[in-house]
């Protein structure tokens, strides 16, 4: 039987099963921390069964009595220091739970999908949303080469997130371009949108045409440049997560201004966000000698996000529609002559739905 000693008696009551302490129908809790008695103990602790039959502890609380259930399963997998249960889990956002990756990771392939089969199969759904998560992009072929295609996709594992630039956004040369990337110019790696809070989480682009000459893609891992950065230069990589950096977008429609990092971590240190687009920095305001470390720091990251060997290079075609975590993943292109064809239409979407699909696909598939 799994020992009660360690765990905290607000902690444990908190989590009660029963169905006075959560509503059974959804499983949320119908109390307030506030309302469970101030001088909360464990009056006595019985072996018991669920109500399924399975092995359980059941805890008389004093000093009101409430009695609860709770599953050696749940137990073991929950009690503080439990064999094998982590301090942290976290949220599965941090590099911890990535696949970090160099170029040479994709020398027998890319993490594709079909896409009649990803919208038939669940496996190969869950497979390619798995993708996403673990190695920060999916590449779904044979998409149906129509307008506004790439807004189904999205819709196959959560919703569009509409921004200024719409639902959709339309990646061609434009007469009277309001970004970069409307024009033909080569564009370095980069992360959309850092000027949001929150940032699209992920992005969408669908190839409809590219037979220009140039344009091919390429991917970044952010998290293994970060990672690589903290083990060769921990003083830049200290600055880079410490100081906030300006982004800013506007235009005759839209003024958009966010303050965060280039590289983000959680609470407990762990890279969980990059934010990098050297078009979108404004004018940082500080003291000269802050000032001339971090853009030391900003440039080291900048040199190592160039590196060869990093930066995952690929075209692609009509029917392909790359689906990556724009948090993590930056994504480039080469210079086209903009006398050639090429049409891609990219959206918006939120990896917390796509995790969310996912989570669902594989309880079915139990």
């Amino acid at each position: 039987m799994v020992p009660l000693a360690s765990a905290p008696p607000l902690w444990l009551r908190d989590n009660c099963p029963c169905a006075d302490c959560r509503d059974p129908r959804n499983g949320q809790k119908l109390f307030q921390i506030t309302e469970l008695p101030g001088a909360l103990a464990v009056g006595a602790v019985h072996d018991a069964r669920t109500s399924d039959g399975a092995p359980a502890r059941e805890v008389v609380w004093a000093p009101d009595g409430h009695r609860s259930v709770y599953p050696e399963t749940w137990l073991g997998a929950h009690l503080p220091d439990a064999v094998g249960s982590p301090a942290f889990l976290g949220d599965g956002r941090t590099e911890d739970d990535k696949e970090l990756w160099a170029a040479r990771r994709f020398d027998s392939g890319l993490p594709e999908a079909d896409w009649e089969a990803y919208g038939t199969d669940p496996d190969v759904r869950a497979g390619a949303l798995a993708s996403v998560l673990r190695l920060g992009f999916v590449l779904l072929r044979g998409v149906p080469v129509r307008d506004r295609q790439v807004l189904d996709v999205a819709r196959t594992f959560g919703y569009v997130r509409e921004t200024n630039y719409g639902e959709l956004f339309e990646v061609r040369v434009e007469a009277d371009p309001n970004n970069l990337a409307f024009t033909g110019a080569r564009i370095t790696p980069h992360t959309d949108n850092p000027y949001r809070d929150p940032v699209p989480t992920l992005q969408l682009l669908h190839c409809l045409v590219n037979a220009a000459q140039g344009g091919d893609s390429g991917l970044v891992d952010g998290f293994h440049a970060a990672a690589l950065l903290r083990a060769e230069d921990p003083k830049s990589y200290e600055i880079l997560t410490r100081v906030p950096v300006p982004f800013a977008f506007a235009d005759d429609r839209t003024e958009l201004r966010a303050h965060r990092p280039l590289i983000g971590t959680d609470p407990e240190g762990r890279v969980r966000e990059i934010r990098f687009n050297n078009r979108s920095i404004g004018t940082l305001r500080l003291p000269a000698g802050p000032l001339d470390a971090f853009y030391s720091a900003y440039r080291r990251f900048g040199e190592l996000l160039l590196r060869p060997e990093l930066q995952l290079d690929f075209r692609l075609t009509p029917g392909d529609c790359l689906v990556f975590d724009n948090t993590r993943l930056l994504h480039a292109r080469t210079a086209f002559a903009e006398s050639g064809a090429r049409h891609l239409q990219g959206a918006y979407a939120d990896i917390d739905g796509l995790a969310s699909t996912l989570a669902v696909l594989r309880r079915e598939a139990k």
